[in-house]
């Protein structure tokens, strides 16, 4: 019973490492007939509407008051401001670099909560950051090079920066159910994306062709609710640290989906630029710190602190 649980688990990650990895390209191809912010609108709109019908099914309390305050501010950095630049970006980045990018969050999330008070920031985690910004560089050394426009892939990082704020917000905030707290969330970015939409006097023409159709229903069903719920299941069953190496894995995912349905090309320099990042995020957000695995005299210190043995726990359900 217990390895058909287990194997249950592992198919649930695989999921969600597939699905999530397949967001970004989704999102650029409704690129292709929606404007970026109106595309995104409907996208967590609709993902919404299926999670307040999850709420009112299984009668789940909605936050009041301060959780309610709190449940919108998540929501407005992790769904509005995050997906407005990112979503925008996805007009020129291709998205398998973008996804490369957004594999930065639980590095980010570290530093910014850090930054804060709330976390203690470890030399190995400075170490890694500075890995995965050489992968960076690289990356956008060679995408510039290629046309893709350097603000565009900015705003990427912008991004994932976002989302990692949004992380740090949730540290602080008073607790709900995930379901309720994401059905309002994603309501309130929904409301912002539509609000940015209309100050940029996009067009707002319901979807038409097939492969929008398509990419739009992928986004708000599989992309949001169905990947949400899975990281839910995994992450009752396993750490949260090893259900975030989901974030490390999509990267695999989005690069050889974006060369098949949009070509991009796979090169050696975004291979390399992606393991620098995924070689440093690993090393700066999750590998156990280097002290341990030294021997004694190696270490420096006869004992350490828990908080230093033990690498922070990064819980980031969001994905493109």
């Amino acid at each position: 019973m217990r390895g058909s649980l287990q194997r249950t688990t592992l198919a649930a990650f695989a999921a969600v490492v597939l699905l999530g990895g397949v967001n970004g390209t989704a999102i650029h191809v409704g690129n292709q007939e929606l404007a970026p912010e109106w595309g995104a609108t409907l996208r967590f709109g609709l993902a919404a509407l299926v999670l307040f019908g999850i709420v009112v099914v299984r009668r789940l309390p909605l936050p009041r008051g301060r959780a309610l305050a709190a449940s919108a501010l998540y929501g407005l950095l992790s769904f509005g401001v995050t997906f407005a630049l990112v979503n925008w970006a996805l007009v020129d980045t291709p998205p398998g670099t973008a996804q490369v990018i957004l594999a930065l969050v639980p590095l980010l999330t570290l530093v910014l909560a850090a930054g804060q008070g709330l976390e203690k920031l470890r030399l190995q985690s400075i170490v890694g950051s500075l890995v995965s910004v050489a992968g960076i560089v690289l990356i956008f050394g060679e995408r510039a090079s290629a046309n893709v426009p350097l603000i565009s892939m900015l705003a990427v990082l912008g991004g994932a920066i976002s989302i990692s704020e949004a992380n740090v917000v949730a540290k602080r905030l008073p607790r709900c159910h995930p379901v309720a707290n994401n059905a309002i969330g994603m309501a309130v970015g929904a409301l912002f994306l539509g609000a940015i939409s209309l100050l940029l006097g996009e067009p707002h023409a319901l979807p038409q062709q097939p492969a929008t159709l398509l990419a739009l229903g992928y986004l708000s069903l599989l992309g949001s609710v169905v990947v949400f719920s899975l990281y839910l299941f995994i992450i009752e069953r396993w750490t949260a640290s090893a259900t975030s190496y989901a974030l490390l894995l999509m990267p695999l995912v989005s690069v050889v989906v974006a060369a098949i349905v949009v070509d991009e090309p796979i090169t050696p320099i975004l291979v390399g630029g992606a393991l620098l990042v995924v070689l440093g995020v690993y090393a700066g957000a999750f590998a156990p710190s280097l002290r341990r695995l030294l021997p004694r005299p190696l270490a420096g210190r006869p004992a350490l602190a828990p908080a230093e043995v033990t690498p922070p726990v990064i819980v980031t359900p969001n994905c493109p």
